[in-house]
């Protein structure tokens, strides 16, 4: 074959090469079009990594990892705790208090039961009306036993029933950030603790990007 006689035949090549590459990397134009995103691995020490159905005060079930996304207050109690329950409920919105509406809306509170036998969710209606906690911004939730050690663990929460059907347990707050790591807790009661409400602010910061 002369110089002469390639030349179209090597233009009919390039087309069909240029034609296969644009089908090749037509998929990855597409998905970025739509706005398709790889979603990004979960850290090793997310709480988000139990897979742990909550039931909430309005019955409705979902997984703990579905929060994933923004900064939460997590702590853990049971409704008929007549004492320190009732105080930590109080802690929370003492520090509620301590931030702006903005950045309260973006902190949203989840407290589940380690009692699930009582703590129906009825009850957790009941004490969530009683206590007038915004449904909004509140969760008060319930979950097998199984699944309330196991969180109660990654939150370092220590609790254990008692022959009265009560409960010794750990009492603290705790801010967990928008990848479900731990990133501050306190123990006190009465009032906001301000290095915590601090801590809250710099994951709201680091969420914001």
């Amino acid at each position: 074959m002369n110089q002469t006689d390639r030349a179209p035949a090597l233009r009919t090549m390039l087309v069909v090469f240029a034609a296969a590459t644009l089908l090749a990397l037509q998929p990855a134009k597409s998905a970025s079009a739509a706005g398709l995103a790889t979603p990004t691995a979960l850290p090793s020490d997310s709480i988000y990594q139990l897979r742990v159905a909550l039931t909430d005060q309005d019955g409705k079930t979902d997984s703990l990892g579905e929060r994933r996304g923004q900064p939460m207050l997590v702590s853990m109690f049971y409704t008929t705790c007549k004492s320190v329950c009732p105080m930590l409920i109080d802690a929370l919105r003492d520090t509620e208090a301590k931030l702006s509406a903005e950045e309260r809306a973006r902190v949203p509170v989840l407290m589940v039961s380690f009692d699930p036998v009582h703590d129906t969710v009825a009850v957790l209606k009941q004490t969530a009306d009683e206590r007038r906690l915004d449904p909004g911004q509140w969760t008060l939730a319930r979950t097998d036993a199984t699944s309330a050690r196991k969180l109660a663990a990654v939150l370092g929460i220590q609790y254990r029933a008692l022959a009265d059907g009560e409960f010794n347990h750990t009492t603290a707050l705790i801010l967990v950030d928008a990848d479900g790591r731990v990133v501050g807790r306190t123990t006190k009661l009465g009032d906001a603790d301000p290095a915590f409400v601090k801590k809250i602010r710099t994951a709201l910061r680091s969420s914001a990007g």
